[in-house]
């Protein structure tokens, strides 16, 4: 498996507290663009729609 590209996410403020997110084949990753070596956490396709869904509607 290749590794993710990672991108700063849209939802990321300008002070420096970056999330960064990678499309994976069945879902989508994030990682704290701070601490890259400490790894990234993977959520399936349904759980990331569901997240990105509630964030967007300002339910987080």
């Amino acid at each position: 498996m290749e590794a993710p590209e990672f991108r700063k996410s849209s939802y990321s403020n300008r002070n420096q507290n970056c999330v960064e997110v990678a499309d994976l084949p069945a879902g989508a990753a994030v990682r704290d663009s701070q601490n890259r070596e400490q790894g990234h956490l993977s959520f399936a396709i349904e759980e990331w729609r569901a997240f990105v869904d509630a964030v967007k509607g300002g339910r987080l």
